[in-house]
């Protein structure tokens, strides 16, 4: 049996090496049973394993440039960790499918990857208030059944999707379309949310080398292993066009359930999820009720939220006034009467309280 560590060290260089893919690292693997073995092979050796003359060149060639050892080093200094298909860490459901990752660059928690069930979170990186509001209340919800949530860390729906599942101090992943290296992270504006995902015990992972820029292509790649590993998605908003659909599609690929959040038919945010439901995916409308349909409904009795009470006189006035339905900051102040600064210190102050979420433009409800 290979030494654990010495696997990790050569699977790692060769993954350098970009010609290099899942289905290519499948054939070293079955060829010559170790890493280490693939790494030291000579050029008529790799082409015995299956690999084309133009990619066996290229690794010969790329192998003079690589120090595996050097390269491991790189992994320990960033806190970056690498779990391979043979480690019981790998994710399940990732064995489950035909194109999964060689392997997986992990920082955080990795008891995270296996966590029973996962459901992946997505859409558009243009997110309306209702994409919003869709977004945070059944991420949360799901987090407090005990989800684990996976997405993809962009703006828009993933990063709401991660920062609320952070917010009640749930378990999320982000699959990254880049490196996960602290300086590398992209978008970099969700740096600080991908280290308080880590500290909630949650995970980052990618398939990708340290160091590997945020380019376009890596990105419908990434959405295949936030459908593999997970057991259900669920599409809160998304144009035509979106990668959010990327990843709809490889979920009914690998037999995952589809879920999409209904939206205005004057929404071009809502035409995606429109047209998964046309397509019979399953409507998301509320985390209670994804739960059920996937027969989950006895996962864990859904935490009861504690009851939002004022603490001061204008938190009375403004309390009542808000619900599940955004309103306009400018109807509370002609609904109260109060003075602009006012409402909105006390919103502002009600939020960093967890008492309201703003959706934007200047609309809110309560948090819960």
């Amino acid at each position: 049996m290979s030494d654990p560590t010495e696997e990790i060290l050569y699977a790692n260089a060769l993954n350098q090496i970009r010609e290099l893919g899942p289905a290519r690292f499948g054939k070293l693997r079955a060829h010559f049973g170790s890493m280490k073995h693939a790494w030291q092979a000579p050029l008529y050796e790799l082409l015995h394993s299956g690999l084309d003359a133009r990619v066996a060149e290229t690794v010969v060639s790329r192998r003079k440039e690589i120090s595996p050892e050097e390269e491991f080093t790189r992994l320990a200094q960033h806190g970056v960790e690498v779990i391979l298909p043979s480690s019981s860490d790998y994710p399940a459901l990732l064995h489950q499918i035909n194109n999964a990752p060689a392997l997986l660059y992990l920082r955080g928690n990795r008891a995270a990857l296996n966590i029973d069930p996962s459901i992946a979170v997505v859409g558009t990186r243009k997110v309306s208030p209702y994409g919003k509001q869709a977004a945070t209340r059944i991420s949360s919800e799901l987090a407090q059944a005990g989800v684990c949530v996976v997405s993809g860390l962009a703006t828009g729906v993933d990063g709401i999707a991660h920062e609320s599942v952070v917010s009640v101090r749930g378990t999320t992943i982000a699959v990254l379309g880049s490196g996960i290296d602290e300086g590398t992270i992209y978008p970099s504006l969700h740096r600080v949310l991908a280290t308080r995902i880590i500290e909630g015990g949650g995970a980052l992972i990618s398939e990708l080398p340290l160091f590997t820029p945020p380019l376009k292509m890596h990105f419908p790649f990434r959405n295949r292993i936030i459908a593999g590993m997970t057991q259900a998605a669920v599409i809160v908003e998304a144009d035509e066009r979106s990668g959010s659909l990327i990843t709809a599609l490889a979920a009914l690929d690998y037999n995952r359930e589809v879920f999409a959040v209904p939206g205005s038919i004057f929404s071009a945010t809502s035409l995606g999820p429109n047209r998964l439901l046309m397509e019979g995916a399953r409507p998301a409308l509320s985390a209670k009720q994804i739960l059920e349909d996937l027969g989950l409904q006895n996962l864990r009795a859904e935490q009861k939220a504690e009851a939002i009470l004022p603490e001061t006189h204008l938190e009375e006035k403004l309390l009542p006034l808000l619900s599940t339905e955004p309103v306009h900051i400018n109807a509370l102040i002609a609904t109260t009467g109060l003075p602009p600064g006012d409402v909105a210190s006390t919103l502002t102050m009600m939020e960093l309280k967890g008492k309201v979420r703003n959706l934007g433009a200047m609309q809110y409800v309560r948090a819960r």
